[in-house]
């Protein structure tokens, strides 16, 4: 493999750090700043929104820059980003600072696997992107408890302090090690909208989506759950150890998964635990050792599907396979902004235990997509030959 690629890995890591920080220092962030915890868990809808949107977009405008020069440009804003939201004295500032690091983060992001996959050969490409959202996943994972532990520690401005310096390191490590790298013709963002158009692709992107909806409805607001039963300090922090950890090892037990059962059955089975477990999370505060079993499940599932969601993606739509994996990461961090923000309006209107029980029904509406997906009668359409064909010309 390709060392470049893991230099890639890294960069990937230190931006997707920044999307979901916040989430565990929340209640510093409103203290300090004098606003709601609803509205400080906007910040990370905003955040996933706009990186939805921008990535695709921004790729395709820049189709034409030469690789390395634009990574290092798009890092240098980044940077900046991250400095502003340092100093950032109050939410309005925090907040335009959010929206640039989110357009330069998806950026990145799908800079980096577009460069992995042009450096290696075609064998090795598969692997090379998928070490890349490694660090994304990764970043996903141990944003929150990072946040958490520099502002207990040091305040809320240390996590972005931390991502300042990274940021920095990866702009020497690619200006010193990442050779040149002549852009190659992208695909037009419309030809990628066009191959949304086979249903059975819809419908499990649509999944995506509200599968990481009702993760995040409660997971962007769990540090206030978990005060609310009477866990703090440095409990919180173990807390979310045990959920990172469950989360990593999800990931290789999903792919286990998808190739001893398939990945079909492998969904269904993973999104009706999942939606079991988030709905029963409430019920089991009141004895610690259960609640921290269900919780470690809960998050065990939450990445669990990722790699037989990918492998359905693909057989589902061979023939626009890299296409549907850039759509996906946008419907994944659309569910992000979705969630986030409902459970921002859940938390504003009701309690922060209301928010368990409204992300488990965008689960089980997940799994009713995906069931609807598996219908055979859906087929794929003639616009995926056609789009490959004009990839291929």
């Amino acid at each position: 493999m390709n060392k470049r690629v893991y230099l890639l890995t890294i960069v990937s890591f230190v931006v997707g750090l920044v999307e979901l920080i916040l989430g565990g220092i929340l209640h510093l962030v409103a203290s300090d700043l004098n606003v709601t915890l609803g509205q400080v868990g906007m910040l990370i809808s905003i955040f996933s929104f706009v990186f939805a949107i921008s990535g695709p977009i921004l790729l395709s405008a820049t189709a034409k820059v030469e690789r390395k020069k634009l990574t290092l440009i798009t890092l240098v804003v980044f940077l900046f980003a991250n400095v502003l939201a340092v100093m950032s004295s109050g939410y309005w500032l925090l907040l335009i600072a959010r929206l640039i690091s989110a357009m330069s983060a998806a950026l990145l992001i799908s800079l980096c696997v577009t460069i992995a996959s042009n450096l290696v050969s075609e064998p090795y490409r598969a692997r090379a992107i998928g070490i890349v959202f490694m660090g994304v996943s990764a970043s996903l994972v141990l944003g929150v408890p990072v946040g958490l532990l520099l502002g207990n520690a040091f305040g809320w401005r240390a996590p972005f302090v931390l991502i300042v310096l990274l940021t920095s390191l990866s702009i020497l490590f690619v200006s010193l090690f990442m050779e040149k790298i002549k852009p190659k013709p992208s695909v037009p963002l419309i030809q990628q909208l066009r191959s949304l158009k086979n249903m059975k692709v819809i419908l499990i992107q649509l999944t995506s989506f509200l599968f990481l909806a009702g993760h995040l409805t409660l997971y962007a607001y769990l540090t206030p759950f978990l005060q609310s039963i009477g866990i703090d300090g440095n409990w919180i922090s173990i807390m979310y150890l045990l959920f990172g950890i469950a989360a990593i090892i999800g990931g290789g037990i999903g792919g286990l998964l998808s190739d001893r059962f398939g990945p079909q059955k492998t969904i269904i089975g993973i999104i009706a635990l999942f939606a079991a477990s988030l709905f029963s999370i409430p019920f089991t505060t009141a004895f610690m050792p259960l609640f921290i079993i269900v919780m470690m499940v809960w998050s065990l599932l939450s990445w669990a599907i990722t790699p037989a969601m990918q492998s359905y993606l693909i057989h589902s739509a061979p023939q626009t396979s890299d296409i549907q994996q850039s759509l996906n990461n946008s419907a994944l961090h659309f569910g992000i902004a979705f969630g986030s923000m409902s459970g921002g309006i859940v938390i504003e209107r009701s309690t922060v235990e209301m928010n368990a029980f409204v992300g488990s029904i965008f689960a089980f509406l997940a799994l009713i997509v995906v069931g609807l997906s598996m219908k055979k009668s859906l087929q794929p359409k003639p616009i995926e030959t056609d789009l490959s064909l004009k990839k291929a010309n």
